[in-house]
């Protein structure tokens, strides 16, 4: 489960306003890889970008809970790379073939939630070493706590279900040959997914 537009500048760097109520979609299992292993450009987009964002890993059934108990049913958080042709979002009415293909969800391996104020979390993205977004939990429109909420309204969450947050501005293209690394930091250094791009 994926939320869009959920940090103002992003909104604005795409010509977009934020939503009233969280903005959601879905990615097919088949989109998600582990660290190490290669981004995939498809030859039908022509602008693939990456979008680093504070993934949530449920930790136990999750079905209308309210947003003050939301957090107990965390188990932990984990770096993730929305990646998206950027092309087929703006050509589609909407996001699935965008947001879908083989390998455009790589995630990170979870960091436990007991001990994380997930105020304090903090994503950088980086492509062949360069920092290209940094953001934080605190500047969502839609926090943590309220995204689990929200969304266990609409669907039961199941445990290992994932959400990922958002990402901040900078979003930018992905070639082959780049590197791409995710980083989740909160304080300190709390994990990183980090993968090749290539064409075939």
């Amino acid at each position: 489960m994926c939320v869009g537009r959920n940090y103002v500048a992003h909104a604005r760097e795409l010509g977009n306003e934020l939503p009233d109520k969280p903005l959601i979609f879905l990615k097919p299992p088949s989109s998600v890889v582990a660290d190490g292993a290669p981004i995939i450009l498809p030859p039908d987009s022509a602008q693939v970008e990456h979008e680093g964002e504070i993934a949530v890993v449920i930790g136990r059934r999750t079905r209308q809970v309210s947003e003050a108990d939301a957090l107990g049913f965390v188990a932990g958080y984990a770096p993730l790379n929305d990646v998206t042709a950027r092309d087929l979002q703006r050509a589609d009415n909407q996001w699935t073939r965008a947001k879908g293909f083989d390998t455009f969800c790589p995630i990170g391996a979870t960091v436990p939630a007991a001990g994380i104020d997930w105020r304090t979390l903090e994503v950088v993205c980086r492509v062949n070493g360069q920092e290209r977004q940094r953001g934080r939990a605190d500047q969502m429109a839609f926090g943590i706590p309220h995204l689990v909420s929200y969304i266990s309204h609409i669907m039961t969450l199941e445990e290992g279900d994932v959400i990922a947050t958002g990402t901040p501005e900078g979003v930018g293209p992905l070639r082959a040959g780049d590197v791409v690394e995710v980083e989740l930091i909160a304080g300190e250094r709390l994990g990183c997914v980090r993968n090749p791009v290539t064409d075939h």
